[in-house]
């Protein structure tokens, strides 16, 4: 990832955490920065209900970007 994490991003996962019920692709936002590497994500359905959070490393996390920017 070439920069770091803010609170809101949007994020897609990169791993499944079966204990949670979060599956690799699912999409989640930042909602906290616990440290260098690690982030909390709360992940949403459809309607926007939070059905799960969960302590993620950056390196499991894809950034998604809505706009264009230079590669």
């Amino acid at each position: 990832m070439n920069r770091k994490l803010k609170i809101l991003d949007v994020v897609a996962i990169l791993i499944d955490i079966p204990e949670k019920r979060i599956v690799k692709g699912q999409v989640g936002t930042v909602v906290e920065d616990l440290d260098d590497n690690n982030f909390e994500i709360e992940f949403s359905d459809d309607e926007g209900k939070a059905i799960a959070m969960a302590s993620v490393e950056t390196k499991d996390l894809l950034l998604l970007h809505y706009n264009l920017e230079a590669a």
